[in-house]
Formats: structure tokens, C-alpha cells, sequence
């Protein structure tokens, strides 16, 4: 079964990185994106979710998706670990639609077949990888989906080749990325569900420097730097963006869906 391994290593850096969004709550909500409409019908319709529907989102930081799920009518509990990113999301939404929670999803309550969909956005791997796909499969309800997706930022050159730079530079295998399985191979592997369904959508924008300076400033990487090297980076990041009033970007969102086969024994 091919859950991943996880060293203990990177099990503390895990479990670090991921309280750091909250410090930066109210940057992270000024200058995060949220989720194109068609990915999130497309997620909505292959999980042939209707008014009422139960689902559980993974990870909700400020809301961003939270709030465009909740205009389907589902039955929509939002859970994040960190108190800040939720405070932001409950003033983002305002209203009775969604059940909000400060808590982990390795300890979240919840009954056995409870969901129709869960679903994470550029949070699941912040999640034990014990637990992910095993309670994923256990609090889905027969024929309810798990969908992931993901966002990412690839910036015309040549402000994005500078940029690159700027993170090997300070990486500590100097740009020497470890390679893991995708979420289409583990999913696959557990025999807990169906052959994944992927689909990405690509946007073309033009987003404001500041605006640009604070989502680099919002990645866990640059948030575990020490106070010096990310003062460093920030000034480096004004530097190159300084004759630029805006900066021209493709927008990459993916959304990876499977189908719950099986409870795990």
C-alpha cells in the first residue's frame, strides 16, 4: 500500500511548519487567491453533490474556498488547526451557513460515514500520512468523493527566473527537491478508492507587486526562515519588483477527485 513514508525529521518539520500560517492570517487573506469557479463545479458536479449534502473541508485557512462552497447550500463544515485563519473565515462568511472548527483533522470527531465529500485546498499534506486517505475512507459515506486541489503561481520571466533564484539560493539542498509520490499514486495505492480523476485549469492575470511580495511571504518555506533571511528576501523581492506596477503571472489550479470504494478494514 503505498502511503508515504515520513522520517521523523520530517514529521517535526511538518508539524512546525504548518502552525505558521496562522501568525500571518490577516497577510495571508489580503493576498492569497481563491479558487476559479470551474474547478469548483467541476468538483460539485463529479460528486453530484445537491442542496444539503454533507462535506467536510480539510484546511480552510481564511475561507477562500469555504466561501464559494457555501454557496451551494451543502451542509459544510470547515475545520483548520490554526484560530487565527478561522477568525478570518468566520468574518469572510458572517452568517450560520458553515460549521466552523479549530482543530486537526487527525483529531477531528466525527462519526463513520458522515460525508459526501471531503475536501482540501493546498492542505492535505500537512496531514499525517498515516491518517489522510485511512480517515478519509472511514468518514466518507458509500460513493463520496475526496477531492484535492492545489494552486500555484508561475511568474512570466524574467521576474520569475529571479525568483527561483532567490529560493535555491536559500534551500538547503540548493534546489535538490525530493521527489514524492503524487496524490493520483497514493490514492491509487490504498485500494480504498477509484482511479483518481485530474483535471488543471490555467489563468493568465496580472497581479500587484505588493501583492505579489506578500504571497512569497505567505509560503510555509519563507515563513520558517530566520527574521534576517526573510527580511533579506522580502528586500530582494521590493528590489526586482520596483519598475513593475504589476506582475504578469499563469495562475496553475488542479483538482485530483476519487470515489470511496472501500472502508479501510
Amino acid at each position: 500500500m503505498a502511503i508515504e513514508a515520513e522520517t521523523e525529521q520530517d514529521r517535526s518539520k511538518r508539524h512546525y511548519q504548518r502552525t505558521l500560517f496562522d501568525g500571518v492570517a490577516p497577510l495571508y487573506e489580503a493576498s492569497r487567491l481563491g479558487y476559479p469557479t470551474d474547478i469548483v463545479e467541476f468538483a460539485v458536479t463529479t460528486a453530484a453533490l445537491g442542496r444539503h449534502s454533507r462535506v467536510l473541508e480539510v484546511g480552510c485557512g481564511t475561507g477562500q474556498l469555504t466561501e464559494r462552497l457555501a454557496g451551494f447550500g451543502f451542509s459544510l463544515t470547515a475545520i483548520d488547526i490554526g484560530p487565527s485563519m478561522v477568525a478570518e473565515a468566520r468574518h469572510r462568511l458572517n452568517g450560520p451557513d458553515v460549521e466552523f472548527q479549530v482543530a486537526s483533522f487527525e483529531d477531528f470527531p466525527a462519526a463513520e460515514a458522515s460525508f459526501d465529500l471531503i475536501v482540501s485546498a493546498a492542505a492535505f499534506h500537512w496531514v499525517d500520512p498515516e491518517v489522510r486517505y485511512r480517515k478519509s475512507a472511514q468518514l466518507l459515506r458509500p460513493g463520496g468523493w475526496l477531492a484535492l486541489l492545489d494552486i500555484s503561481e508561475h511568474y512570466d520571466d524574467p521576474f520569475g527566473a529571479a525568483l527561483r533564484d532567490m529560493w535555491v539560493a536559500r534551500s538547503d539542498g540548493r534546489g535538490a527537491w525530493v521527489k514524492r509520490a503524487t496524490d493520483t499514486e497514493v490514492i491509487t495505492g490504498t485500494g480504498w478508492f477509484s482511479e483518481p480523476i485530474h483535471r488543471t485549469y490555467a489563468q493568465r492575470m496580472a497581479r500587484p507587486a505588493d501583492v505579489v511580495i506578500g504571497v512569497e511571504n505567505t509560503r510555509a518555506t519563507s515563513l520558517s526562515w530566520p527574521d534576517d533571511v526573510r527580511r533579506g528576501f522580502t528586500e530582494e523581492l521590493a528590489h526586482h519588483l520596483e519598475l513593475q506596477r504589476d506582475v504578469r503571472l499563469t495562475q496553475h489550479t488542479s483538482v485530483t477527485m476519487a470515489r470511496i470504494l472501500r472502508r479501510p478494514d
